[in-house]
């Protein structure tokens, strides 16, 4: 795999808006030199202590709308109730064989359970189609039994037959479960009303693993999602056999069922028999089930609270408070992402966490450098930009002049601080949004995932960096093996996010699919982080292309906002115009209007040198005919447009001997009184102070 350039060169070439000569100095010497309060969309900052946060939950009732949905019908009732009204039709007797199966005897927490033999269920699909229909439907399932089972190749188009429309939606609802519940080797689906019948494929490739009589009943079960049931395969003695069973399971509906080996309840220890054993997982069967006030219990439980973090990834926070909450990392929302190497405070809300738990973990948590305050009970989660910016409060140590330059520090400091409080700053996404690593970086995954190049994507984010340490190590050993399970045993308890993959990755494979799987280990916000991370990088890019070109004219073909008070992530077409020619000689807009689109599938691009940039860039990349979406991984991504300027708001600034702060450089010795720039000010969000800072020093940092 070829080294990448690391992106804080490729950084350092962008290009500045303003021309003064700026200073040198250290940011970030230590994380409380660098300090980072969210301000919500009130406009408070989030450190600000709330009188008596903490409060119970309300134990209002629901709202009528709240209601859990009305479950589906109950086939097996509905089956033993037309026990008697009619015959067994033809198909009953074309698959003789699977009712008799009696497995429901044997397993008995399976799905078969107090539910009547195959022709009681055939009353059912027949109650609800003419005669006709009903016979046409059984020959054609006769027609695919045959086929299959005298090994004749199903070509051209898979064949369907339509049971016709069926406008009554509970209805429909209740005969596509009765067709698959009588024929499991059929599946069903909707068009416009109108049920159409197909082979199930699946089906038949589960005959090549196991018995038909077990996908027969092992399909029923499926559809039937019969809530605490399990599923049994028959013992089974050879290890090979077992893992392409579970791996079949698992490829096809592991989103919905897990599955797990058990010896044999009375086995010989000289022939150890395995059962591989089969259930729904919590999620995908809990529906209509409970009681209101437990549905409304769950649903309702949300805990927001300030989080104050010391130099820990805000993903590997996260992480933590997930373990130890008992809860999955998706269950907390934030507005917007925090700096690693800095104190930070933002706004969290996390789901299925009562205020007190959250408060019993307060201890445990302050070790691995964290606290969370203004705990309270609040109706909903966060979303991403649900702030109104952020306040930064920056120390910049050793401040100096740039090399030859003799005029007056405080005077170069002023000239910079003033010139960018009047001209504003690009708007790049700061380095930190594209990772730290010198080898592989978050907009390269993000690229090979729009390329829907999943095992890629895999790789590079499990691709080393130069170091000899634990978490290196592991990752060179996954390269090198692709063992997923041997890499977990390497890999450090609090990489949770490599962990999470890799447990995947064990379950699953190292195929196209498998790898699929895996990247659902991570919830949408870090599966999309990535693809937005390659579309930022493209947006730096064009920005500095535009500067460049056209500098801080707006030209024809350029994109300006018409609107005062910009969202850039809520900025509509309608309000994005294109500057003709006469408005350019006009002058008729400033460069603080334009736009530029990041990348997206409802996005307009410039009508000059920089839209022809854009669409060469994706013919790089080989984006030519990219939708932005990744339908594998659910997601869309529409795009959206960014001001290429943007101003600091409330800004001051003081010079100061070392010796009159708080030094807390780490390892440092100081010989000499050396300087300090203590700098405060308000950025919008989606804004980078490193970035404002780069502007204002002309100085990458």
């Amino acid at each position: 795999m070829e080294e990448d350039t690391d992106y804080r060169i490729r950084f350092s070439s962008l290009c500045f808006i303003n021309d003064h000569v700026g200073f040198h100095g250290t940011v970030k010497s230590s994380p409380s030199d660098f300090i980072v309060i969210e301000i919500d969309e009130q406009g408070e900052l989030v450190n600000k202590t709330i009188d008596d946060p903490v409060c119970e939950i309300s134990e209002i009732p629901p709202e009528p709308n709240n209601f859990p949905k009305k479950p589906k019908l109950d086939l097996q009732n509905l089956a033993s109730e037309d026990r008697s009204s009619q015959e067994v039709n033809s198909l009953a007797r074309c698959s003789d064989s699977d009712q008799n199966h009696q497995s429901g005897s044997k397993k008995e927490d399976t799905i078969n359970n107090g539910i009547s033999k195959c022709e009681e269920k055939a009353d059912v699909v027949s109650r609800f189609l003419d005669e006709k229909t009903n016979e046409l439907l059984n020959r054609f399932a006769c027609d695919i039994k045959e086929k299959w089972f005298s090994k004749t190749e199903l070509t051209g188009p898979s064949p369907e037959f339509s049971i016709g429309r069926i406008l009554d939606k509970n209805r429909r609802a209740s005969l596509h479960s009765a067709i698959r519940q009588k024929f499991p080797f059929l599946m069903t689906v909707g068009k416009n009303s109108e049920i159409v019948v197909k082979p199930n494929l699946d089906y038949k490739e589960l005959c090549h693993l196991v018995s038909e009589e077990e996908a027969f009943e092992f399909f029923k079960y499926l559809d039937a999602k019969k809530e605490n049931s399990k599923f049994t395969f028959k013992p089974d003695a050879n290890k090979d056999h077992r893992k392409a069973v579970h791996h079949f399971v698992n490829k096809k509906f592991g989103n919905l069922v897990e599955t797990k080996s058990f010896p044999e309840v009375n086995y010989n220890a000289n022939n150890l028999n395995v059962v591989i054993s089969v259930r729904f997982r919590e999620k995908a069967h809990k529906h209509g089930k409970r009681s209101l006030l437990e549905c409304q219990e769950r649903k309702d439980i949300y805990t927001a609270f300030t989080l104050r973090k010391e130099n820990l990834e805000m993903f590997e926070a996260i992480g933590f408070l997930a373990i130890k909450l008992g809860v999955i990392p998706s269950d907390f929302s934030y507005a917007g992402l925090k700096d690693k190497k800095a104190v930070t405070y933002q706004a969290m809300v996390v789901r299925k966490v009562t205020p007190e738990r959250l408060k019993n973990i307060e201890k445990e948590i302050e070790k691995k450098r964290m606290k969370v305050f203004n705990i309270r009970s609040v109706d909903n989660s966060l979303r991403l930009g649900q702030l109104k910016g952020n306040h930064f409060d920056i120390v910049i140590r050793n401040v100096k002049n740039q090399i030859n330059d003799s005029v007056n520090l405080q005077d170069r400091i002023l000239e910079a601080i003033e010139n960018v409080k009047n001209k504003g700053f690009v708007n790049y996404y700061g380095p930190q949004r594209f990772g730290k690593g010198r080898k592989v970086h978050t907009d390269q995954i993000g690229l090979a995932l729009l390329k829907s190049e999943m095992v890629k994507a895999i790789k590079l984010f499990l691709t080393p960096e130069d170091l000899d340490d634990p978490v290196n190590r592991a990752k060179k050993y996954f390269l090198q093996t692709e063992d997923a399970k041997g890499t977990l045993s390497l890999m450090p308890e609090f990489k949770v996010r490599e962990r999470a993959l890799l447990e995947s990755l064990h379950r699953f494979g190292m195929m196209e699919e498998g790898c699929v799987q895996a990247w659902f280990s991570f919830p949408h916000s870090m599966r999309i982080f990535y693809v937005h991370a390659y579309s930022s990088k493209i947006w730096n890019e064009a920005v500095s292309y535009r500067l460049a070109t056209y500098g801080s004219r707006v030209v024809e073909g350029d994109l300006v906002c018409l609107e005062e008070d910009i969202d850039d992530e809520h900025l509509p077409n309608s309000k994005v115009h294109l500057v003709t020619k006469e408005e350019e000689s006009a002058n008729t807009y400033a460069i603080h209007q334009v736009v530029l689109p990041v990348l997206g599938y409802n996005i307009q691009y410039p009508k000059n040198k920089v839209g022809q940039w854009y669409h060469e860039i994706l013919s790089r990349d080989g984006l030519q005919t990219c939708r932005f979406k990744v339908p594998a991984l659910k997601l869309n991504v529409p795009g959206c447009y960014r001001q290429i300027l943007k101003h600091p708001y409330n800004l001051s600034y003081q010079l100061k001997e070392d010796h009159d702060i708080d030094v807390k450089t780490e390892g440092s010795h100081i010989d000499e009184a050396t300087l300090s720039l203590l700098i405060s000010f308000d950025l919008d969000s989606s804004c980078y102070a490193t970035v404002c800072l780069r502007e204002i020093m002309k100085h990458d940092v």
